[in-house]
């Protein structure tokens, strides 16, 4: 059996890209997480070491999203990386990291990149 766990729209406000003002001024990040695994157990047992911790995740994701680095692409494979490592339980992983306001001409609600890979 496979589960997931869908953290969606995690709002932080980070210093990604490669353009110096990028580094100084920084701007809002959303990040989604969807966490495959198979988490039967804990729907007859009750218990938390019987999952996957999503309160877990959320931590791990903002201190991953305030280490500064130039590619969105960086800081999504370290987040699925530190992720896998975390709980071996989980099968596959799905993040997207949407930049809400690029460095760019014309409206836009952001760019994002999204990345899935499996764990096993």
């Amino acid at each position: 059996m496979t589960s997931k766990i869908l953290l969606e729209d995690i709002k932080i406000y980070a210093y990604h890209g490669v353009l110096p003002e990028e580094k100084i001024l920084g701007t809002y990040y959303l990040v989604n997480a969807e966490i495959s695994a198979d988490l039967w157990k804990a729907t007859q047992t009750d218990n938390l070491s019987d999952t996957v911790n999503y309160a877990e995740i959320n931590t791990l994701i903002h201190e991953e999203m305030k280490i500064p680095s130039e590619l969105m692409e960086h800081v999504a494979g370290r987040i699925m990386e530190r992720i896998a490592k975390t709980f071996a339980s989980v099968s596959h992983i799905k993040c997207k990291i949407t930049k809400t306001n690029p460095p760019m001409p014309g409206e836009m609600h952001g760019v994002s990149l999204e990345f899935e890979k499996r764990f096993e």
